[in-house]
C-alpha cells in the first residue's frame, strides 16, 4: 500500500511540474503575441495614416475630401475586421494544459489496469 501511495504522489508531483511548465510557456506565448500584435498595429496604423495624408496632399486641389472620406472608411473597415478577428481568436480559446490532461488520463488508465490485475 505504501509503495502504491508513493507511486501516486510521484505521478502527481510530475504532473504538477508539467502543469507549471505549460502555464509558464503559455504566459510567455501570450506576452509575445500581445507585444507583436500591438507593434504591428501601431506600425500599420502609422503607415496607413501617412498614405492617406500623402494622397490628400497630392490631390489637395481636386479631390481632398474624397481621399479623406475613402481613407476614413478604409481605416474604419480595417479596425472592424481586426476587432472581429480578435474576437474570433479569443472565442476559439487555446489548448492550455492539454498535455497535462492527457498525462493524467494515461495515469488513471494505467492505475485502473493495475487494479484490475
Amino acid at each position: 500500500m505504501r509503495a502504491r501511495l508513493d507511486t501516486l504522489l510521484d505521478a502527481a508531483q510530475t504532473r504538477l511540474e508539467l502543469l507549471a511548465v505549460e502555464l509558464q510557456e503559455e504566459k510567455l506565448r501570450i506576452a509575445r503575441l500581445l507585444l507583436m500584435t500591438v507593434l504591428a498595429a501601431l506600425l500599420l496604423a502609422g503607415a496607413l495614416l501617412f498614405a492617406v495624408l500623402w494622397l490628400t496632399v497630392a490631390l489637395w486641389d481636386s479631390h481632398r475630401l474624397l481621399v479623406l472620406g475613402v481613407g476614413t472608411l478604409l481605416l474604419g473597415a480595417g479596425g472592424i475586421a481586426a476587432a472581429s478577428a480578435a474576437a474570433r481568436s479569443f472565442a476559439a480559446g487555446s489548448a492550455l494544459f492539454a498535455s497535462s490532461i492527457d498525462e493524467l488520463r494515461r495515469d488513471r488508465a494505467a492505475l485502473r489496469r493495475r487494479d484490475a490485475r
